[in-house]
């Protein structure tokens, strides 16, 4: 059988999926180990031990200024941070995305401008926020926003355009209004192409997140990776990288688990 045939069961899927994670995993303790031989004080690739230790101060040994537990309070307010921004962008795609994919007038006033603010660059964008907004929370949930929205109004507003027209005819046949049109055609094809948004949407709201913390902020793990980089804290720094990518993971799945469960249709499920 042809590879391009293949269809693969889920539990080779994840296996398949696990096995270069390993081998980087084992590549890295194999690099490791050879440094610390030659170097036992080597901080660039810091072994498990190493790291385990320094994180341990910061999972569960209270900070002696503010009393909180580090790790978890950096986690904290960054996932609310992104939470803000993500929710604000997701509202912002469905209302605006829909005005420009069902109305046509609306789409050619303000089509250009959604396209114009998606193509300058965030960061650029990032002292401005600063100035307007101040150094506090604000200014970060509208790097997030700035950074994700006007994409994902696009995608949407592109998606409604899309859909056959015959469906469009066929509700306005049957005496259908335009605020109809939006609610009972467009809204429910749109919103499985508005998780996909927002899963697509991750990575980059993830970087506008950190570039804002590492900035201006005292707390989130943006910061804490930019505050200890001048100490060559390695066995901090790899952690919570990691734990980033877990974190960004385990949302990028739930929305996914969510946009099958409610939408089996749009995945090519039968029922």
């Amino acid at each position: 059988m042809r590879w391009v045939n293949r269809r693969i069961g889920r539990g080779n899927s994840i296996l398949l999926g696990a096995l270069p994670i390993l081998l980087l995993a084992l590549v890295y303790l194999v690099a490791a180990a050879g440094r610390h031989a030659a170097n036992p004080s080597d901080k660039i690739l810091p072994l498990p031990s190493g790291m385990a230790e320094a994180m341990a101060a910061l999972l569960f040994q209270p900070d002696p200024l503010s009393g909180t537990l580090i790790f978890w309070a950096d986690t904290f307010a960054s996932l609310q941070r992104l939470g803000l921004g993500l929710g604000v962008s997701t509202l912002s795609a469905l209302l605006v995305g829909l005005l420009l994919g069902v109305l046509p007038p609306v789409r050619a006033t303000f089509g250009p401008l959604v396209t114009g603010i998606a193509v300058i660059p965030p960061i650029a964008l990032l002292p401005i926020l600063f100035i307007a907004f101040g150094l506090g929370e604000t200014s970060k949930v509208m790097l997030i926003f700035i950074g994700i929205a006007p994409f994902m109004i696009r995608d949407v507003a592109a998606h409604i355009t899309a859909l056959p027209r015959e469906q469009i005819a066929k509700a306005q046949t049957l005496g259908a209004s335009s605020w109809q049109l939006m609610l009972r055609v467009a809204l429910p094809q749109a919103m499985p192409r508005l998780i996909q948004a927002v899963r697509l949407s991750l990575g980059p709201a993830w970087v506008f997140l950190i570039s804002a913390e590492a900035i201006a902020s005292d707390i989130g793990l943006g910061y804490r990776i930019f505050l200890v980089r001048r100490y060559l804290s390695m066995d901090i720094i790899l952690p919570y990288v990691a734990w980033i990518a877990l974190l960004a993971i385990v949302i990028d799945l739930m929305l996914s688990w969510t946009s099958r469960r409610l939408f089996p249709w749009a995945h090519g499920a039968n029922h």
